[in-house]
């Protein structure tokens, strides 16, 4: 009797300390994956955006700085450093990624000394009144100056070796901007993989990336994918618009359903590096967007599909919709671009990439209500008062007149010599004028009729230096949204701590499935 009661006190005291350890895991994957999504929470995606020079009438540095502040932009791309904008950008809480130009790649990448004088006059001399947060060594070099490819890696090491020197390594992320035609046979997209004879450089730019936290940087437009795969493409798979599920890409390994072609080029990413055994590197979008026009070759390139896959970006990234592959990670994104750039050589489309034109007034009106503070140029609520087509020109002159006088319209800027005064003729007058009242009564019911010559329109009638009144009413008329750097490190730990956590749970289902057995196996020897 006493054997037994004594082995049945052990094996209740051994039930007992399994029990224990059993409530200690599920515990320890409790505290693990509250770790997760605690991390999730605070990481908030943002949307950035590229600022090109080639504009004919740009804004001056203080005027840059105080449109992007109005804009609640809080992430700018420069493609270079320009001390002037840098030195305006002091004291703001506007990010920024500074950019080395492909044709410095050959001093900086020969000579350590070079590349630290570098951070010094570009870096080291703003930082940290102007927050930069990356820097952008070269632009799809791999691609473009490919004889420039070997100097890449020593460009980027020496450039890091300078901000350890400085203590800004871990403040400051530095890598390169690469061209979607790194990616061979992109979809579906676990089948993707790196052009191999790029891996020479490949391989150890993300190893670098890895051990440094820093992101690998894409330049992904769906327009040109869409443009190259016309007919087996669906345009309104490249707009973000929503689908029919059959109309939906489906990878056939995975079986992810993909509904924009973006999501699927940033997984054809991940799943080409995850070919060379890289995992912990995350994906920054550092260019994509839409062109607004462009020639007889380019029907695509118009306001209406710039203004659906802007509009939708914002609205996808700001969602933190994630990619089928990686829901839990949404990429930062910079548009591409803030301005048209006039200047730029043809075809016409390469012009017409903004979201404002150079005098900055907007090239098509976004619709991003709801997704946060972010470009005030939110066009859900703005409308305008234009002139009808086909209205004669003695009765638009009654109108005008009304307007300018007893309607007490602010008709200044129509006058001879003044920004709206061309082209002079009635109707764009009148158009001036009526808008100059319907926002002088608030955009009221009945504001914008005048006998029934005019009408509302969402298009921004404003011309070359002439602003129509209701683009000077533009504002912000959403929530401010939180607009935290979330840095790639933050993103890159993030990774390793799903991934790790990933193995740990399975690690804990395995142990708690031998703990069972072993309770069941014992209940039944009692």
């Amino acid at each position: 009797m006493k054997n037994w009661s004594s082995s049945f006190s052990s094996m209740a005291v051994s039930k007992l300390f399994l029990l224990l350890f059993f409530l200690s895991a599920v515990l320890s994957e409790s505290k693990i994956v509250a770790e997760v999504k605690q991390k999730q929470s605070r990481d908030e995606p943002f949307v950035g955006v590229n600022i090109g020079t080639d504009v004919s009438d740009l804004l001056s540095p203080a005027e840059l700085v105080a449109f992007l502040k109005l804009q609640n932009i809080g992430h700018v791309r420069l493609y270079d450093a320009d001390p002037d904008i840098l030195k305006a950008l002091s004291r703001t809480k506007i990010r920024v990624m500074v950019s080395v130009p492909n044709n410095q790649l050959l001093a900086i990448g020969s000579s350590n000394s070079t590349a630290a004088t570098w951070i010094g006059r570009n870096v080291v001399a703003y930082y940290p009144e102007t927050l930069i947060t990356e820097i952008a060594v070269g632009d799809e070099v791999l691609t473009t100056v490919p004889s420039s490819a070997p100097l890449l890696l020593p460009a980027i090491e020496g450039l890091y070796s300078a901000l350890v020197a400085a203590n800004l390594h871990t403040q400051i992320k530095i890598s390169t901007p690469h061209a979607a035609a790194i990616v061979l046979d992109p979809f579906p997209p676990s089948q993707a993989f790196f052009n191999q004879t790029l891996n020479p450089i490949i391989i150890p730019l993300l190893q670098f990336l890895s051990k440094t936290g820093s992101p690998l940087m894409m330049n992904l437009y769906p327009y040109y994918v869409f443009m190259q795969n016309k007919g087996v493409v669906p345009l309104d798979n490249s707009l973000f618009k929503p689908l029919t599920p059959s109309k939906e890409m489906v990878d056939p390994n995975t079986l992810l359903h993909y509904t924009s072609v973006l999501d699927a080029m940033i997984d054809s990413v991940y799943c080409s590096m995850k070919n060379l055994n890289i995992t912990d590197v995350v994906v920054l979008v550092t260019e994509s967007g839409w062109p607004s026009k462009g020639d007889s070759k380019e029907p695509y390139a118009t306001i209406d599909n710039a203004d659906t896959y802007n509009s939708n970006l914002i609205k996808h990234v700001l969602d933190r919709s994630g990619t089928p592959l990686h829901p839990e990670l949404t990429s930062n994104v910079y548009i591409y671009e803030l301005f048209n750039e006039d200047l730029r050589s043809p075809p016409v489309s390469e012009a017409n990439w903004g979201l404002f034109h150079g005098n900055s007034t907007p090239v098509y009106l976004l619709h991003v209500s709801g997704s946060g503070a972010f470009l005030a140029n939110d066009t859900t609520n703005q409308t305008y008062c234009v002139a009808m087509d086909g209205v004669d020109t003695r009765t638009l002159q009654a109108a005008l007149d009304w307007a300018c006088g007893p309607g007490r319209a602010n008709c200044s800027e129509i006058q001879p010599g003044e920004d709206c005064y061309e082209p002079n003729n009635v109707k764009n007058h009148a158009s001036y004028a009526f808008d100059s009242y319907y926002q002088k009564e608030g955009r009221g019911s009945g504001s914008c009729d005048f006998k029934g010559v005019a009408m509302i329109t969402t298009t921004d009638p404003s011309h070359g230096s002439c602003v129509f009144p209701g683009s000077k009413k533009i504002s912000n008329k959403t929530k401010e949204a939180s607009n935290n750097t979330t840095g790639s490190s933050s993103d890159a730990e993030k990774l390793r701590l799903i991934t790790v956590g990933s193995q740990i749970q399975d690690c804990l289902h395995i142990f708690r499935a031998f703990v069972v057995f072993f309770i069941v196996h014992y209940s039944f020897l009692l």
